[in-house]
């Protein structure tokens, strides 16, 4: 058992494109929150974040945001942080920046 300063759950996140969200996988399959999103030709616009209430406070959420923006490097896609969460969390991890769609580029 982990101690008590350890209470981040370990997820996956996969990229379910028919719904267009990105969901984050508990071990056991089951899904603790989603970024959703719109792709539209290479950008990927991120509109809403969701974590269960019953993750909130243990990572799920920035661990969600990282593996929905290492997708989107993966697929060399850029993206539009709509959603306040993910907008913050690219904010705070400026390694993500040059993935930000610019009108300036």
């Amino acid at each position: 058992m982990a101690g008590m300063t350890d209470n981040r759950e370990q997820i996956t996140v996969v990229d379910d494109r028919e719904n267009q969200v990105f969901l984050a996988r508990l071990p056991d399959g089951s899904s603790a929150g989603g970024a959703y999103y719109r792709r539209s030709g290479g950008v990927v616009t991120f509109t809403h974040t969701e974590v269960d209430p019953a993750y909130e406070g243990r990572g799920i959420g920035s661990q969600l945001a990282a593996g929905a923006l290492g997708h989107v490097r993966d697929a060399g896609e850029t993206f539009v942080p709509l959603c306040p969460f993910i907008k913050a969390y690219a904010e705070r991890h400026p390694e993500y920046a040059d993935l930000r769609a610019s009108s300036g580029r």
